[in-house]
């Protein structure tokens, strides 16, 4: 079924969040109601604000429920009976990485929140909006969806819990769960429960995981055959093997193509969890609908001058595809937007480039063109018979595959047009750029050098490793040298000193001291000083996910290398930032570690001088007395019986005020 033609694309108000928006309106009652757990933004870059609109323009009522108090199912109640069903999201992100950083710490703000507040959303924020929703109208068909849900999916490894939890379908107990990014399937679902469909009659729609009860068989394909299902290895076994757990990751992973893939079955005791084949990509006309919603591009009113940290990274920028072919095995954006480039017309960018420049307070930057990678622009495969058929979870690893189409050329002619708009001074390019795909175009170089950076650009070389590269599925540390100097080269051509920014794992499969230290090696030979390091966190349904929690490689079976000890992670990311004096300790610790004492003193290589600097002394004094303190106090962490806070111990740890919902982990 086609997307609701967009005629009018002038802004019209948000969409209701509370009872008397809602009355202003002139209606008694809503057909959806959307719960988030991001405040709401009326902006295609928010799930909630761009699906709210996709709904009304097909003739939908809508209200949007955002970051209630979910300790109440009053919230709930406010606009009265939905028609049709609850949609629930915790958010663009999900709530665990929300919450909690790589070492399982509270993180200090929620970019998602107004004034970046944290706590105004529960842990597993999916399973208490869900509940809430029940509790509030019994009967209501209640819907799962976004990045949370979507990885949850299966049974998989929970970094938090450090368990193998299940479905989130079952846990949840939501009706229907849609997986990706969901256009399609939340339109179908709210058209066939507006056309009298029940839930039952919904369960062949792509894009939809759903559980199936002890009685109900279990499904065969559209032509009754058997080959068209496919049996994962049941809750059971991916708990307590981790030979099924990779089995179950490597045949979820491969059957992801929307083109060829198959249905897919989990057993939990006497239920089943049924995830059927994701929804075909969105073409470029869908896409252009999508994008040329009405929206006000701008937080709800009711905000006021509180900021939203995630608003203001992407208020004056522009996506013009979505998905990516990289296949990276830490990352979620080809397990939920998909490896088929779906790209906007240039006309549908330049439209929406003209009304950003047009609004009150634009200052002449568009900050972004661009998506998950800037440069994937309008490439696909360029046999479609053969992408049909293709299991191939990387295009572009070990070696660019050579039917993917690396033409920049719709990308070029689109920056130059966009650079032409009326009141627009600068198109920048923040997203990042493919550094195998971008070294094979010296013009894009060059132009994107001339016009689209502003000093700096993004880059991933992730690691310097082979053997972590390969399990990344990224291309040789040499990728990087290259592009660095050919971007560079383009920069002095046209008259500019800028420089790459490249971003680095800690700690991911693979990697351990010794290899991490061969990165800082790099680092220094190379005369890199990354600002920014991130520290690897296993991301549900992820393959790296999967390495993390058993050792092995799931498409291989191969053993890898596995860094979980928190002393060790830090000991990680303190060498890719080795010449910060604060990191002094952690740095000699590691090159102690790893018996590198030639990489201590003053030697071209030498990471780290003999003496620790006074920053480094002074950061030691600090924690030595924050640690006494804290021991003293009872302030801190205890152990279990027979050690600290057993019956032998000092005072127990004082209760400390609640900043938001933290439940056991575990549960």
């Amino acid at each position: 079924m086609p997307l609701p033609l967009v005629l009018d694309r002038s802004p019209r108000p948000p969409l209701p969040m509370t009872r008397d928006e809602m009355l202003a309106r002139g209606w008694d009652s809503v057909d959806v109601v959307f719960v988030s757990g991001d405040a709401y933004v009326d902006h295609p870059s928010f799930a909630n604000g761009l699906l709210a609109r996709l709904l009304e323009a097909a003739g939908f009522r809508v209200a949007v429920l955002a970051q209630p108090d979910w300790q109440s199912c009053e919230p709930w109640r406010q606009f009265g009976r939905p028609r049709l069903f609850f949609g629930v999201s915790a958010g663009n992100m999900d709530s665990m990485i929300n919450h909690y950083t790589a070492n399982r710490k509270v993180r200090n703000d929620d970019a998602y929140s107004p004034n970046g507040e944290i706590g105004r959303r529960p842990d597993r924020a999916t399973l208490a909006y869900c509940q809430r929703s029940r509790e509030a109208f019994p009967g209501v068909p209640v819907v799962a969806g976004g990045v949370e849900a979507s990885l949850r999916r299966l049974a998989h490894y929970d970094y938090w819990s450090d368990t193998v939890r299940r479905s989130i379908i079952l846990d949840s107990k939501a009706d229907l769960v849609v997986f990706g990014m969901g256009e399609r399937t939340i339109l179908e679902v709210a058209r066939g429960l507006d056309a009298g469909k029940t839930l039952k009659e919904l369960r062949d729609l792509r894009g939809i995981a759903y559980r199936l009860g002890a009685s109900e068989p279990p499904p065969t394909g559209p032509g009754g055959g058997a080959a068209d299902t496919i049996e994962l290895p049941d809750y059971d076994a991916v708990a307590k093997d981790k030979l099924a757990f990779c089995e179950m990751t490597r045949i979820s992973h491969l059957e992801t193509n929307p083109h060829n893939a198959r249905r897919l079955v989990q057993r939990y005791g006497r239920e089943s969890v049924v995830v059927n084949p994701p929804a075909l990509p969105l073409e470029q006309d869908e896409m252009d609908q999508v994008y040329g919603l009405p929206f006000t591009r701008r937080p709800h009113p009711s905000y006021g001058v509180a900021r939203i940290p995630a608003f203001e990274v992407v208020e004056t920028s522009v996506q013009i595809m979505r998905g990516c072919f990289g296949g990276c095995t830490f990352c979620s954006i080809t397990a939920h937007e998909g490896r088929i480039i779906q790209s906007r017309s240039q006309e549908s960018v330049i439209t929406e480039i003209k009304l950003l420049a047009s609004q009150p307070g634009f200052k002449g930057t568009v900050s972004d063109i661009g998506g998950p990678t800037a440069n994937m622009y309008q490439m696909r495969c360029t046999r479609p018979e053969v992408e049909a058929k293709c299991r191939r979870l990387s295009c572009v690893h070990p070696t660019v595959c050579k039917l993917l189409g690396t033409n920049h050329g719709p990308l070029k002619s689109l920056m130059r047009e966009a650079r032409t708009v009326e009141g627009v001074k600068r198109v920048l390019v923040a997203s990042g750029v493919r550094m195998d795909i971008a070294r094979r175009d010296p013009e894009y170089l060059e132009e994107l050098a001339a016009h689209h950076v502003g000093g700096h650009l993004k880059v991933a070389p992730e690691h310097t490793d082979p053997e972590v590269l390969n399990l990344m599925k990224k291309p040789s540390a040499d990728d990087y040298v290259e592009f660095d100097k050919a971007f560079k080269s383009a920069s002095r051509r046209v008259g500019k000193k800028q420089f790459t920014v490249p971003y680095f794992i800690a700690s991911h499969p693979g990697s351990g001291v010794e290899e991490m230290i061969e990165l800082a090696v790099f680092l220094k030979r190379n005369s890199y000083k990354p600002d920014q390091v991130q520290d690897f966190i296993p991301s549900p349904f992820d393959i790296a996910a999967c390495m993390y929690y058993t050792g092995l490689d799931p498409m291989t079976r191969e053993p890898v290398k596995v860094t979980k000890g928190l002393k060790d992670r830090r000991m990680q990311r303190a060498l890719l930032q080795f010449f910060k004096p604060e990191n002094y300790f952690e740095v000699r610790r590691a090159l102690e570690q790893a018996g590198r004492q030639d990489l201590i003193g003053s030697g071209c290589d030498c990471l780290i001088p003999d003496r620790p600097p006074k920053e480094a002394l002074d950061r030691k004094r600090r924690e030595a007395t924050q640690a006494f303190t804290e021991e003293t106090s009872g302030d801190h962490i205890r152990g279990g019986p027979g050690g600290r806070g057993g019956s032998g111990g000092r005072k127990q740890r004082r209760p400390r005020k609640s900043i938001g919902y933290r439940p056991q982990r575990g549960q």
